[in-house]
């Protein structure tokens, strides 16, 4: 009865292992932000490799977000809200962001401080990706291709609203 229960759980995506303290890389929280270590990420339906390929990432460095653990596995969620199971190792504890606005033609601007009224150094167009230096509760530095500055935190995917990176 105990093992069906389990099962039942795990189908509704519910984890205790992860409550439980069973998370190899230590008692870190979730969620949390993450980014892909390869350039080739195969996300999984399920915590196994018996569960077929959903989709597979081409993007090393892609911000995703940690929504559940269990044994080695993550369940994880992109800037779109897909989510699927991967293999704990091809996830890196770097910390990336990508520029998410409302219209994708949008442009967001990147300041050279964290102050609107310094000046602008770049326009980032929706899914530019860069580096999280660090990020204050309301700005993120961040560094890319050709690009460093700040930017308002609510235009990234990548961090939290109100989350300070240090």
């Amino acid at each position: 009865m105990a093992l069906a229960a389990t099962a039942a759980l795990l189908a509704f995506g519910w984890s205790g292992a992860a409550s439980a303290g069973s998370d190899t890389t230590g008692s870190l929280p979730v969620p949390r932000f993450v980014s892909l270590k390869a350039d080739r990420v195969t996300v999984r339906g399920g915590p196994d490799k018996d569960h077929d390929v959903a989709w597979v990432y081409t993007r090393l460095g892609w911000p995703v977000e940690i929504t559940a653990e269990f044994e080695n596995w993550r369940r994880i969620r992109d800037s779109d809200g897909s989510e699927g199971w991967v293999y704990h190792s091809l996830l890196s504890g770097k910390r990336t962001a990508s520029v998410q606005l409302k219209a994708k033609t949008d442009l967001a601007p990147l300041y050279a401080q964290p102050d609107a009224k310094s000046g602008v150094t770049a326009q980032l167009q929706v899914g530019v990706l860069g580096t999280v230096k660090r990020c204050t509760g309301t700005w993120c530095q961040i560094s890319g291709q050709g690009f460093e500055g700040w930017i308002l935190q609510t235009d990234l995917w990548g961090v939290y609203p109100d989350e300070k990176v240090e």
